[in-house]
């Protein structure tokens, strides 16, 4: 396959809304076309916001009014898949010629899941993959994805696939993702920590496959009008921290701190087989005799009715 460029749009909720953090999506068209990328890959919950600090009114055994107040302001923040804003997402990926990850809060009747959302230039939104576990008291606002939601898709500049934040931590979903054969791993994030960085590099090495990883970059909380703590209040809220990887761990492209922009580099998927030449994971380097494992690709429903 012949050398494309991919991208991580480092870019921030607006505290006024998706309504303003969809325009400043749409802002960077030119950008990305001027970019030439052929991917590119956005921020986790970056649609519908990520809330950092927020409680929602909650104590363990107890749910104060505000907090459902909260919950409600939120969940009106979030969008429907489809709908309006995946429209105009998919519309950007036909005009830009980029396949597009891109991080949601997505409704689905009264629960929200955090989302991650592809768009190809030709077919528009073709797939979605559903956090499969929310971590600490995200749970609270969270519903958890299932395996119904874990694909893998062919794009111009090789197969991509996603993981969300700290489900990158979890060995059994890379081990899955890397039997799905994917080539560009896609890591919506908030995770701003240096050891975020060691991750993705242990990643693109572990899988032998490149990995952009984006991430929101929010202002201090004081800026924001956020009530943290002194000693939080003029540090940013997400400093960021986009990167693009390649397949022996070395950094390609960024990371990018405390400011928005693309982050891009080119890559050529033809390097993964020499890549994997004394590594492949689900290949030549694995004990299928010792170890095994099953991954239930079926929908979850609670109700199921029979006729």
């Amino acid at each position: 396959m012949p050398a494309s460029i991919v991208a991580a749009l480092q870019i921030g909720s607006s505290p006024s809304g998706k309504a303003e953090t969809l325009a400043r999506i749409l802002a960077f068209e030119d950008k990305i076309l001027s970019s030439c990328a052929s991917v590119v890959v956005m921020p986790e919950a970056l649609l519908g916001g990520y809330p950092k600090g927020e409680i929602f009114g909650t104590r363990l055994g107890y749910r104060l009014p505000e907090g459902r107040d909260a919950f409600a302001n939120y969940f009106e923040n979030a969008i429907d898949v489809p709908g309006p804003e995946t429209q105009a997402l998919a519309a950007l990926s036909t005009r830009t010629g980029a396949s597009l990850v891109v991080g949601v809060i997505e409704r689905d009747g009264n629960t929200l899941y955090c989302t991650a959302l592809f768009f190809d230039p030709a077919a528009g939104l073709a797939a979605k993959h559903r956090k499969l576990m929310p971590t600490g008291t995200e749970r609270l606002i969270w519903g958890q994805g299932d395996g119904s939601t874990l694909p893998a898709l062919q794009t111009s500049a090789g197969r991509v696939g996603a993981a969300i934040c700290w489900e990158n931590h979890m060995p059994l979903l890379r081990t899955a993702m890397y039997a799905k054969g994917v080539e560009i791993w896609c890591a919506p994030t908030v995770d701003e920590r240096d050891i975020w960085q060691a991750s993705m590099r242990h990643i693109a090495h572990e899988g032998r496959c490149f990995v952009i990883s984006a991430c929101q970059v929010q202002a201090s909380p004081r800026q924001l009008g956020i009530d943290v703590p002194h000693w939080e209040a003029d540090r940013p809220l997400i400093r960021g921290g986009s990167v693009v990887i390649g397949p022996m761990g070395d950094i390609i492209a960024g990371p990018l701190l405390n400011a928005e922009g693309l982050v891009a580099a080119e890559i050529d998927t033809d390097e993964l087989v020499r890549a994997r030449y004394d590594f492949d994971v689900v290949g030549h380097y694995s004990r299928p005799d010792v170890f095994s494992m099953t991954v239930d690709e079926r929908p979850k429903t609670s109700v199921n009715f029979q006729t």
